[in-house]
């Protein structure tokens, strides 16, 4: 069992950055790979961002390709989302997830290729 806990959200402006992170229980961290998807009202969850076992290969969805970044530090069993240039529409509730999958990680896209989940972080971009 893997517990997930986010953090650093928050009520930013238009331009502003924040840094989420996600710590995690469990000492498989490294086992792993490990993703972030936002959900904003009204919306299904969707993808953000995916990173590897070891950090070393990430993917992101277009909508934040060039404004956010995924890393993870293996030693402290936290994943982090750096988000700069946040605009109104990246408002939403944050969750990281971890998946157990093999797969290479640009295919790691679903909800359904996750299967543990931190409660979400709310993330609120005003104009």
């Amino acid at each position: 069992q893997v517990q997930l806990v986010e953090s650093g959200g928050g009520l930013v402006r238009v331009g502003d950055s924040l840094r989420l992170s996600c710590a995690t229980s469990g000492r498989t961290f490294s086992s792993y790979a490990m993703g972030w998807f936002r959900q904003a009202p009204g919306k299904e969850r969707e993808f953000v961002a995916v990173v590897s076992r070891s950090g070393g290969s990430t993917s992101y969805a277009d909508s934040v390709k060039g404004r956010f970044t995924i890393s993870r530090d293996n030693a402290k069993n936290t994943v982090y989302l750096q988000m700069n240039s946040l605009k109104p529409e990246d408002t939403a509730v944050y969750y990281c997830a971890a998946s157990p999958l093999s797969h290479a990680i640009v295919v790691l896209t679903k909800t359904t290729h996750y299967a543990y989940w931190g409660q979400g972080t709310q993330v609120t971009v005003s104009s």
